[in-house]
């Protein structure tokens, strides 16, 4: 047992928790990105992959463990417990090991190559005893390469694969523990006097309370929405559900889908003649153009690559109509004309007899602005309307259906038939003849579509202004059979899980699924498929000239899908309620609270609430079906503020004195991070740590300088009141923003070193977590410069108001910038520098890596204090910012001021110099003039040439080859001569 613990209750009541003292960030890091890997194979994904921003589950768990465990004397073996309890030690690879080819057998094998393959490179062993000496082999490599696509991730683990590892546990925390719901409950009890209770008031789609509930916590989970907590509810009571409970879920959902087959199949609105049955229909909008052409409007008459079909418009001048044929086997010049749509950037383009026609569409609607608010001529629909009235701008046509051959899965397009288009009219007439009773019963949507941010789209652009507008009368009738179905089951808990998962299908049908038109396929991978595309593919309500509707056929598997299944231990409690309204004791919260530029849930959600508002369940059933997008936490300023401030004051009133809270953020506006001091002021905490862990995966986000990662604050109840002076904390501030970066940069280091391509960290992420040490730092005083911080951070400001806050928090980001130090030049040379010559070289670093962003040149010019920053680019396009070259500076000019003297500019010279072909000689002599104290400063002349032939290697060779001259003369060059 370790020496320093004690085993009764509340003994740990006043130790600081590990994550307050130390937290293996970087592999916390690696695992996190894998687990965003695995996109829709992540645990709680398959319940609504509608709900983005998700935080990873290894993430959650580090969070909670990290404030459970106790920081000890002795740092290292804390660390070593927690990797042990996380799965993220060596030996726990011989449990997480999925696949290793040959080739990683080869590379890391060693001693253990000859035990698993023979002399021509083949498996010597199979089954269990390959896997053990795989999870040797695994366990040799550098972390980060275990975990890509060769490993489970640890949130797939089962309970007995940590069974080895209860002893090392109990022997270093004095615990009898032998899973991790009993080590929880006896960590809780050492600090708070019983089981821990979490509670998360952001809860979105669950991922915090669904792992605080795997892991053995009483969880509390509210959140406004009624949708995040109908998924957190199906995180817990679906994924978490018992065998018992699954059975009965699957049982219903097969007498449900069923059910609605034998009635679609009775209908005969899916199957022709031939008993082809349809899977997908596409239609697209048609609009009369001044020329009295009806047009069919659609960006892309493209329909698949992979069976080579496309659609032709064919002008019939007797009607003054398009005809659409489909065309299979299609030439690749057929191919290649059907990319280019009808609608190209916002216009109306067709040709008649040779004659290319334009006209705006805009133009048409009658788009216009009056006292500030968009309008147009389009009518708005009215409850009663299913279809487009005759007389309306738009109308909408069914162009091609998707076939599906009998007896197997084979599939083709045709065109529509008048057969198929008589299907369409009875489809129409059944939804019309029961539109009413349907609503009445809750089975369709009745609610209007509210104004607002993202729902003005289709108000605007469509003329829709009830929910039931943006879905087909195809769709309308397979969703009122299909809930009729569901709430006719006896168990209402049933009821609720079915609901749940019913969300998951609405998201791929409706007007907003576009068509999606699979790859050919590439060396590996195998072709993908066309089909529609789910409505929420990112986070607005996207309206197309052109859509695709799946039918029952393709959408009964996604009705019968069943997620996988991952134990819940601990006890959850589910709300509809704003974070102020917290009501019950906690003893930790972690909350991902909105950002400053949250998506727009309450308002994109609304589409789910339509449907689910009416006759919820019992599971439900005391909820508040609505979006309330009155009290959702929004926007910036001083109503982002006030109720920030009223959420986490709630959490830390209910907390005990020695409570923990966990707040995950991401943000790179200084004056969100200067909002978020004052909000915790206002509610009374502090921040006694900040981890930063990299939490997005993929190099397409970095070309546009986001950020990777999110910063872990850890949080208590403020104590004794503490005073200090501006200067003073500038000094504190400088010193922990410092270590901060320092620490990252060494975490990049190790990473490299470990064979790992791309840093780990980038400078946007350097640069927040330059905030998240300034706020470490500032939330301990309660008073500055003689300010009550807790009075000023809940006064109202006014927009642009300049704070004391707000200047520190730029004074931390301004420190982070100037401590980054570009890959290739050496600290004593940077320190040197003045910030316009900073400035240009830490661009020029950005630059050789892609980044093009105008927002990094004025990010950095205002870090660095560069005023006259754009004189020093050569364009100042937003995505294709670029630097002055040596060459475009020429002689005359020379930039800021403290740049027209600097070393920098003089060397910038000198290679225009050389690259002109100007004698050697009379190069070094301008060089010798334009440098002061020329001799002395050698070393660094000669590393800022060697850093632009570097930097510029890709991008200007002409350049980077005439600084490379330079730096060689000024080596070369004999002193004293």
């Amino acid at each position: 047992m370790n020496h320093e613990m004690s085993s009764g209750p509340r003994s740990w009541k006043d130790r600081p928790s590990l994550i307050e003292v130390a937290f293996p960030a970087q592999k916390v890091s690696i695992e996190t990105q894998c687990e965003r890997k695995a996109g829709a194979g992540q645990t709680l994904t398959a319940l609504g992959g509608y709900w983005k921003g998700r935080k990873m589950l290894v993430l959650v768990r580090a969070c909670l463990l990290g404030s459970l465990l106790p920081a000890t004397n002795d740092i290292d073996a804390d660390l070593e417990i927690f990797e042990l309890l996380m799965g993220m030690d060596d030996d726990a690879f011989a449990h997480r090991v999925k696949r290793l080819s040959q080739e990683d057998v080869k590379r890391w094998g060693g001693d253990l190559r000859v035990e698993l393959l023979d002399d021509d490179g083949r498996w010597r062993v199979k089954g269990r005893d390959r896997l053990r000496l795989l999870g040797r082999v695994l366990a040799r490599m550098p972390y980060n390469e275990r975990l890509d696509r060769r490993s489970f991730r640890p949130e797939e683990l089962p309970e007995k694969a940590f069974a080895d590892i209860w002893s090392h546990v109990n022997a270093h925390l004095g615990t009898t523990a032998n899973s991790h719901a009993e080590l929880v409950e006896q960590l809780g009890v050492r600090r708070f006097g019983h089981r821990p209770r979490v509670a998360d008031t952001f809860s979105g789609s669950g991922q915090i309370p669904f792992e605080a509930a795997r892991l053995g916590c009483d969880v509390f989970a509210t959140d406004l929405n009624p949708i995040a907590c109908m998924l957190t509810w199906g995180a817990f009571n679906i994924v978490g559900a018992d065998d018992r409970f699954r059975t009965a879920i699957a049982k219903a959902q097969k007498e449900v889908t069923e059910g609605v087959e034998a009635e679609i199949v009775s209908l005969g609105i899916e199957h022709d003649s031939e008993s082809n049955r349809a899977k997908a229909f596409l239609y697209c909008l048609e609009a009369k153009c001044p020329s009295g052409w009806m047009v069919p409007l659609s960006g892309s008459w493209l329909i698949s690559k992979n069976k080579r079909t496309c659609a032709r418009l064919v002008p019939n001048t007797r009607r003054k109509r398009f005809d659409i044929e489909i065309i299979n086997d299609a030439t690749d010049a057929q191919l290649e004309a059907s990319v280019q749509g009808t609608v190209r950037q916002g216009e109306i383009v067709y040709s008649i007899d040779g004659v290319e026609h334009r006209v705006p569409i805009r133009t048409l609607r009658g788009d216009r602005q009056v006292g500030g608010v968009s309008s147009n001529d389009l009518r708005r629909w009215e409850k009663g309307d299913v279809v487009p009235r005759a007389d309306d701008f738009y109308q909408e046509r069914l162009y091609c259906i998707q076939w599906v051959r009998p007896g197997s899965d084979a599939t083709f397009f045709r065109a529509p038939t008048a057969a198929d288009l008589k299907r369409e009219r009875v489809v129409e007439s059944i939804v019309v003849e029961n539109l009413h009773s349907w609503q009445e019963a809750g089975l369709v949507p009745d609610m209007p579509i509210e104004p607002g941010e993202k729902t003005d789209e289709p108000i605007r652009t469509r003329g829709w202004t009830y929910w039931h507008h943006l879905f087909m009368p195809r769709h309308l009738l397979l969703w009122a059979c299909t809930l009729k179905a569901i709430r006719a089951q006896p168990d209402e808990s049933v009821v609720g899980a079915l609901l749940c998962l019913f969300t998951g299908a609405l998201d791929k049908s409706s007007k907003l699924s576009r068509w999606r038109v699979g790859h050919a396929g590439r060396p590996g991978v195998a072709p993908a498929g066309d089909y529609p595309e789910q409505v929420f593919y990112n986070q607005a309500l996207n309206v197309f000239p052109n859509y695709a509707a799946r039918s029952w056929y393709a959408l009964r598997p996604i009705v019968s899908e069943l997620p996988g299944q991952a134990a819940v231990v601990g006890t959850a409690n589910v709300r509809t309620a704003s974070a102020a309204e917290l009501d019950v004791p906690i003893d930790i919260g972690i909350t991902d609270p909105p950002y400053a530029d949250a998506v727009a849930y309450d308002e994109i959600t609304e589409y789910f609430i339509a449907w689910l508002r009416r006759r919820p369940p019992a599971p439900f059933r005391d909820w508040i079906w609505d979006s309330r997008r009155d009290l959702a936490i929004r926007g910036r300023g001083e109503a982002f503020r006030r109720e920030m401030v009223r959420a986490y004051s709630a959490l830390a009133a209910h907390m005990p004195t020695d409570g923990i809270q966990i707040v995950m953020f991401t943000h790179q506006d200084a004056k969100v991070w200067s909002d978020m001091a004052g909000i915790f002021w206002g509610a009374g905490l502090r921040v006694t740590a900040a981890w930063y862990i990299a939490t997005e995966t993929t190099s397409e986000l970095k070309k546009g300088g986001y950020v990777q990662g999110t910063v872990i604050l850890v949080l208590r109840k403020r104590g004794d009141a503490k005073k200090a002076y501006k200067d003073e904390l500038v000094l504190e501030i400088r010193d922990e923003v410092a270590r901060q970066i320092d620490t990252m940069i060494g975490l990049n280091q190790r990473t490299r070193t470990h064979g790992r391509s791309e840093n780990l960290f980038e400078d946007a992420d350097l640069q927040m977590a330059g905030y998240a040490a300034a706020l470490r730092v500032l939330t301990a005083y309660t008073q500055i410069d003689g300010l009550d911080m807790t009075r000023e951070a809940l006064r109202p400001q006014d927009e642009g108001e300049a704070s004391v806050i707000n200047e520190l928090i730029e004074f931390a980001v301004a420190i982070a910038n100037e401590h980054l130090v570009p890959d290739g030049l050496e600290p004593k040379v940077w320190e040197r520098l003045v910030g316009a010559e900073r400035f240009y070289l830490r661009m020029l670093d950005l630059e050789a890596t892609g980044l093009k962003k105008l927002d990094n040149y004025q990010n950095f010019a205002k870090a660095f204090r560069v005023s006259e920053w754009q004189s020093l680019l050569a364009s100042t396009r937003p995505n294709d910012a670029r630097l002055k070259s040596a060459r475009e500076f020429k002689r005359a000019e020379f930039g800021p001021s403290d740049f027209g003297s600097s070393l920098l500019r003089a060397v910038l010279f000198a290679v225009f110099e050389i690259e002109t072909e100007v004698e050697t000689d009379e190069v070094m002599s301008h060089l010798r003039d334009n440098v002061k104290g020329y001799f002395q400063r050698r070393p660094e002349v000669i590393a800022l040439a060697d850093y632009l032939a570097g930097k510029l290697a890709t991008n200007q060779p002409d350049e980077a080859a005439a600084a490379r001259v330079l730096r060689d003369l000024v080596k070369g060059e004999r002193l004293g001569a």
